[in-house]
């Protein structure tokens, strides 16, 4: 699997205008590239062959009665060495296996929450496992903060 490198090109799936648009500037100001966004799972749908990000924030109800879930499984079907990430109002509807993606961050978020959500998910991403604390305003998904928890001799 590919490693990706700092800064992250990052694909932001997100129904609300300008929560999106809220989300581009912290993504950015962490130092890392908004390649995409999009509101529905037709949208992600239609990015090109040469579309490829490492990292998407995915809510869960999105616009023209799609959902997060179905667009998490186009991911890692279309981009199989893509992370994603959950952003959604209730946790609780991500399913218990959070249908292959690697966490979730819970809305209303602050800026400094996504933010520190971002370093430690770059970290994880790029050089695994990170070094920084876990913040609140990220949970990992089972299977994956395992991964992260693993000693250098496993893996």
């Amino acid at each position: 699997m590919r490693r990706p490198t700092a800064p992250l090109n990052i694909l932001i799936v997100e129904d609300e205008a300008l929560l999106a648009m809220d989300m581009e500037a912290m993504v950015e100001d962490c130092g890392h590239n908004v390649v995409g966004e999009a509101a529905s799972l037709h949208d992600v749908e239609a990015f090109g062959d040469d579309f490829t990000p490492d990292l998407a924030f995915v809510d869960m109800q999105l616009a023209r009665g799609t959902n997060g879930l179905d667009v998490c499984r186009l991911i890692r079907k279309r981009w199989t060495n893509a992370f994603i990430v959950f952003v959604t109002a209730n946790p609780k509807k991500v399913p218990d296996d959070y249908c292959g993606a690697h966490g979730v961050i819970s809305k209303p978020f602050s800026r400094n929450g996504l933010m520190a959500a971002m370093r430690y998910i770059e970290e994880g991403v790029c050089e695994p496992p990170p070094t920084l604390p876990q913040p609140a305003s990220f949970i990992a998904s089972p299977s994956f903060a395992a991964t992260w928890n693993m000693s250098e001799t496993e893996r």
